[in-house]
């Protein structure tokens, strides 16, 4: 059996470009609540460039690039799918609503017939 491959960051830069993200997140909570007695869209402005910024050199770095690869990549198996027809997608939706309404009687009449052996049948109780 294989052990599955660890990803770990190499590179010093990705190392100092992921610690510079992370402390910019880190920031923009604390920026955030050390504005509290200014405006709330200042605080929110504050706020989201500085995500923005983290984000930003998130994407500089190796791990950020194989992310947006990986988008790409999602993006065009999705174009690669065979999508049913509006008539076809509706038959399937009706056949599933009908089979949980067929399933939910039989567990029903199930529970309703465990109930009534166990307690009028054996225990007697009414």
């Amino acid at each position: 059996m294989s052990s599955p491959q660890i990803e770990t960051v190499t590179s010093g830069a990705d190392k100092a470009k992921l610690a510079a993200a992370g402390l910019l997140v880190v920031g923009a909570v604390a920026v955030f609540y050390l504005l509290g007695k200014q405006d709330l869209w200042l605080r929110v402005l504050a706020l989201l460039a500085l995500m923005a910024a983290a984000v930003g050199v998130f994407f500089t770095s190796a791990q950020g690039k194989e992310l947006i690869a990986f988008g790409q990549d999602a993006t065009k198996e999705l174009r690669k799918v065979v999508w049913p027809a509006r008539q076809e997608a509706t038959q399937m939706t009706l056949y599933v609503f009908a089979f949980v309404v067929v399933m939910a009687l039989f567990l029903w009449l199930t529970d309703k017939s465990l109930e009534w052996v166990l307690y009028s049948l054996i225990l007697g109780w009414k």
